[in-house]
């Protein structure tokens, strides 16, 4: 026989013996069931990935969202702190101007024809004194006032009984039925003020009235 046709008798015989050998691979994968159960888990495993990649989605959206209500619910949490701050703040205003307002009613005819109403002294500032009170005419009574009127705090300086007279120009007196004093006192450093007293003066330097606060 000639060579080439030896050649592809022998290329023949090679050729089926590969598709015999693969044909047995494959026959005895379907036999074991090794390829029906590979490509099962292989579907199983990417339906498990795509849940958890649903699930690692789900519960990052969740703590985005919990993060959000965590800062809004800060937020309003401070924004609550500093309004309760403020109406505290305004509550105690408010009830020191009550109490300031109580006294303002119209003084009883004592015998008196002036009085001092809602004296209040308070340390506005480091070495100041400020005070504020309404000067009123009794009940029944009219006419124009004039004179002054005087202060008078006490306290301790170094451990020592300390006064302090105070009359000014400004504290002057001119009304018809009541008037408004207030203002404020200079005091030498390291003063502890006890109490402050106001003196109401005629044109003629006679006492009319007089109230004391106590600090």
């Amino acid at each position: 026989m000639p060579w080439p046709l030896r050649w592809l008798l022998l290329a023949v015989m090679m050729g089926g013996s590969a598709a015999l050998a693969l044909w047995a691979f494959e026959f005895g994968k379907e036999i074991t069931g090794l390829d029906g159960d590979a490509r099962t888990e292989l579907v199983a495993l990417r339906e498990e990935v795509s849940r958890m990649r649903e699930e690692h989605e789900r519960a990052l959206s969740v703590a985005n969202t919990a993060d959000s209500l965590l800062k809004a619910a800060q937020t309003t949490q401070a924004s609550l702190a500093a309004r309760v701050k403020a109406l505290e703040a305004e509550n105690l205003a408010l009830t020191r101007d009550l109490g300031f307002f109580e006294k303002l009613m119209p003084a009883r005819d004592d015998g008196k024809p002036l009085a001092v109403r809602g004296l209040q002294a308070t340390i506005d500032s480091p070495g100041r004194l400020r005070y504020q009170a309404l000067l009123m005419q009794a009940v029944g009574r009219s006419g124009e006032v004039k004179g002054r009127y005087d202060l008078l705090v006490t306290g301790t300086h170094e451990g020592k009984s300390w006064t302090q007279t105070v009359s000014k120009p400004a504290q002057s007196i001119e009304m018809k039925q009541y008037q408004r004093l207030e203002g404020t006192i200079d005091l030498p450093a390291g003063v502890v003020v006890k109490q402050l007293e106001i003196k109401v003066l005629d044109a003629a330097g006679k006492l009319q009235a007089s109230e004391v606060a106590r600090m």
